[in-house]
């Protein structure tokens, strides 16, 4: 667990969240003033009845007379008794209400953002990362606002009220109290920073732990297939042995300071004992004083212990926060444009266009072409050559460094990003399938009012999917399954095809569409694909050449230039390489 240990020895409490920062997390999600404000006051009249009953046990046990213990008197005592504990409820729910509404909104803030972020961000992060901030982080931030403060705000009050009847009972005795100030400040302090770099520490363990627990669930075929499963036990292990080490350092802290501040308390219950027995024996303190006193202190021990814990959990609190913050904090995908250019999508050009996923490394080098309306433009090329990249670029999941790519003149830039990825329709080699049912796939992305029964029928007809469909018992509302798993591979494609049908887009974008097919699948997929190409802008990347070798155009790609443009005959007789690769499948 060395490692863990560096990982705690480098950070750095100067650079971490504060209390300002939590609060102003907290103010975005717009929180209920009045509505606090009552659980606050609930919260003191209930503490303000618990802090009634020492007073009267005082005047009960002083003036002693059983005349005076009427019925009226316990009446009174039960009454503040239940009233305070239902008052208590009372505010707790409010407050508690409060904290769940914070965490409803945060949450929401935290997941509008996720879909709002670019690409960029969920290459470098793993969803299971992604997962655990909005459902781990979130929820130590909720457990701190609906439980623990709570207790808090009733325990500070609870405490000042104790504190400031006990001085005026007896300024001496409550003196006496401080002696465990300075003792529990001394403990406390150290060993909350020490548990704040472990509770970051963990939290970021288990973010990295559900990345890793939800890649291998997800590619569980790929395990089994290759037998896996002792490589994933092991990585496994070694997550759950760094959780149940941050785990056991937390326990440590815990353990060590709850007994401490018990025997701090302790002590000072022995010495207030002690003194106010020799106050009593010499007639200088009565003994209903004395009861008080010592009831008003456990009012304040409990809440000491609550403290500590409260502390602790603030401290998680506070990484969260600082997590949630980064996430929130992240730049955007630009939406909107300020240009009011209308674009019809009949031209698509790049003009010297260069990109690197990494600054430092370009993938892409001085990129142009053009493609118009109602041409199908191929892309051919060596795995890793940039054919994919450029469709990214397209969709604008990155921006380009150098150069433009414009639709009709206008920079895709300033086209506003719903609208260009509303007119584009993009088939992968393996269409993404959500779960949920066949409609749901077929229609997503699309608001009701952008398509009618009608229109879907016709999609699930021009994709040939109509062909399997209609053999399910409940036919487009099947569930598919997590990731189309009750479907094979050419049914999910032909619902990716019915897909775009149904969006039908001015630009189409086909990524080996039908590499992984069998034969008899990619017969029903090619002939749907030829129906949808029809009036479209198509641009096509395929390593079968026969499905490219009547396109208008096809450029070839090698390591991120463009080195030959032409019809397929052009390239034949003029690039190598493109010869090269046609011998090789064709003979």
């Amino acid at each position: 667990m060395k490692q863990n240990d560096k990982r705690l020895d480098g950070m750095d409490m100067d650079t971490r969240t504060s209390l300002r920062d939590f609060i102003a997390l907290l103010r975005q999600t717009r929180l209920n003033k009045g509505l606090f404000a009552a659980g606050i006051f609930l919260t003191l009249i209930g503490t303000i009845g618990s802090l009634i009953v020492p007073l009267l046990t005082q005047s009960f046990i002083d003036g002693y007379d059983p005349e005076l213990l009427s019925t009226g008197l316990i009446a009174l005592i039960i009454v503040i008794f239940v009233l305070s504990a239902a008052l208590d409820g009372v505010a707790y729910y409010i407050l508690a209400r409060i904290g769940q509404t914070i965490i409803l909104k945060l949450r929401e803030r935290v997941w509008d953002k996720f879909l709002k972020l670019p690409i960029g961000y969920f290459d470098q992060t793993k969803s299971g990362e992604s997962v655990s901030r909005v459902v781990n982080d979130t929820a130590i931030i909720k457990d701190l606002i609906t439980s623990h403060f709570p207790q808090l705000i009733s325990g500070i009050i609870s405490v000042i009220g104790a504190v400031v009847i006990l001085f005026l009972l007896d300024w001496r005795m409550s003196l006496i109290m401080f002696v465990a100030v300075p003792a529990s400040l001394v403990i406390i302090i150290p060993l909350g920073r020490r548990m704040s770099r472990i509770s970051r520490a963990l939290q970021d363990e288990t973010a990295l732990f559900t990345g890793r627990i939800q890649e291998t669930l997800s590619e569980m075929r790929l395990v089994k297939s290759f037998n896996g499963e002792a490589f994933e036990r092991k990585r496994g292990q070694s997550g759950i042995l760094s959780l149940y080490s941050y785990g056991m350092k937390e326990a440590s802290i815990n353990a060590f300071l709850s007994p401490i501040m018990s025997t701090v308390m302790m002590f000072v219950i022995i010495l207030i004992i002690a003194y106010g027995g020799v106050r009593v024996s010499e007639g200088t303190l009565s003994m209903g004083t004395m009861v008080a006193f010592l009831l008003y202190l456990f009012q304040i021990i409990v809440p000491m212990t609550r403290f500590a814990m409260f502390f602790t959990e603030y401290n998680k609190a506070l990484g969260a926060t600082e997590r949630i913050i980064g996430i929130l904090g992240k730049a955007e995908e630009e939406n909107e444009s300020a240009s009011d250019a209308s674009v019809e999508f009949n031209t698509l050009a790049f003009e010297d266009v260069a990109f690197g996923y990494e600054s430092h490394k370009e993938i892409l080098h001085q990129i142009s072409l053009t493609a118009y309306n109602g041409e199908k433009v191929a892309f051919v090329g060596p795995s890793g050559s940039g054919k994919s990249t450029i469709f990214a670029l397209i969709e604008r999941y990155y921006d380009i460094d150098a150069g433009s790519i414009s639709i009709d003149g206008v920079d895709i830039r300033d086209i506003p990003l719903s609208t260009l990825r509303r007119n584009i329709g993009y088939v992968a080699q393996e269409s993404a399938i959500i779960s949920g049912t066949i409609r749901d796939n077929i229609t997503y992305g699309l608001h009701d009012d952008e398509y009618t029964e009608a229109d879907i029928d016709l999609a699930v007809r021009r994709s040939y999917s109509s062909e399997f469909v209609e053999m399910l018992e409940e036919g487009l509302d099947t569930e598919v399954g997590e990731r189309g798993i009750k479907l094979s591979g050419g049914q999910r494609q032909r619902i990716g095809i019915a897909r775009a049908f149904l969006k039908d887009p001015k630009l189409l974008m086909l990524d080996e569409a039908t590499a992984s097919l069998d034969s008899r699948s990619e017969k029903f997929v090619q002939e749907a694909l030829d129906d949808l190409m029809r009036g479209r802008t198509v641009l096509v990347i395929a390593h079968r050449l026969s499905t490219i070798i009547n396109s208008d155009r096809i450029f070839f790609l090698d390591n991120g230039y463009i080195t030959g443009e032409g019809t397929h005959q052009e390239l034949i007789e003029h690039h190598t390489m493109y010869r090269i690769f046609t011998e090789q499948q064709f003979g």
